[in-house]
């Protein structure tokens, strides 16, 4: 087998699919030659190359209706998600319950709308959960949406051993990332140099390289991986003692 990521007639469905790191998956996709289709809250110009759904992923009935409206359904990357920033002594009950629906519920709900499809086909199919490197350590400000990643982490390994053989399921843990945007979050150019020397590679993710691991987990060279949880950070954090005895600023 030639070593390289051939998706040719493969159909696959990008949720988030449309900007940020969905999009970088998107033309990743794209340019392994695979059929993709995206899918947003809002309508939205698509992506050239694409169809796109206006689907929000909370709703059983709606995404039942999307994915029912493929003709195939081969590669299925749960993308959407997120969250702002949020005290969480203070944080409304409504608040976490709507952050741990995007994060982890909806992710199960087109899971389950997938694998219907995935088993009936003959090929089986694929099912690529995008986590967060929150999912692993503490965070602060951010403590619903990564306690949603680290359910989202143990929800792949149990679908991946639920739905085997027919149907692979893996997660990838991506840490920071630039995309469009990167400056409301992180601020200014110099803030952002100052966080990128904190990281082992010495720079952020861009949106193409989370693609590219999504693409091969896709791919038939990823064909005995299931169940995994895939690290796409650059090597991690620097321990905040390291940053102090190098006099790097703390994040």
């Amino acid at each position: 087998m030639a070593l390289s990521i051939d998706l040719s007639g493969r159909v696959a469905l990008v949720t988030g699919g449309t900007r940020g790191i969905g999009l970088g998956i998107t033309h990743a996709l794209l340019d392994a030659g695979a059929t993709v289709v995206t899918c947003s809250r809002s309508a939205v110009e698509p992506v050239p190359g694409t169809t796109h759904h206006v689907c929000d992923v909370r709703d059983p009935e709606a995404v039942q209706a999307m994915v029912g409206s493929l003709e195939r359904l081969d590669l299925l990357v749960n993308n959407a998600g997120g969250a702002p920033a949020a005290d969480a002594a203070t944080a409304s009950p409504r608040f976490h319950d709507k952050i741990v629906g995007l994060n982890l519920l909806a992710p199960l709900l087109c899971a389950q709308a997938a694998n219907a499809v995935m088993q009936a086909q003959d090929t089986g199919g694929v099912i690529v959960n995008i986590s967060s490197i929150s999912a692993s350590r503490p965070a602060p400000t951010i403590a619903a949406y990564a306690a949603a990643k680290a359910g989202l982490d143990s929800l792949t390994g149990s679908l991946a051993m639920e739905w085997s053989p027919k149907v692979r399921v893996n997660s990838v843990e991506v840490g920071l990332c630039r995309t469009e945007q990167t400056d409301d979050h992180y601020g200014d150019d110099a803030s952002v140099a100052a966080i990128e020397r904190t990281i082992p590679l010495g720079r952020m993710a861009s949106p193409s390289e989370v693609g590219h691991v999504v693409a091969f987990l896709a791919s038939d060279l990823a064909s005995y991986v299931s169940g995994a949880t895939v690290a796409c950070h650059g090597g991690g954090e620097t321990p905040a003692f390291l940053l102090v005895q190098k006099g790097l600023p703390e994040k």
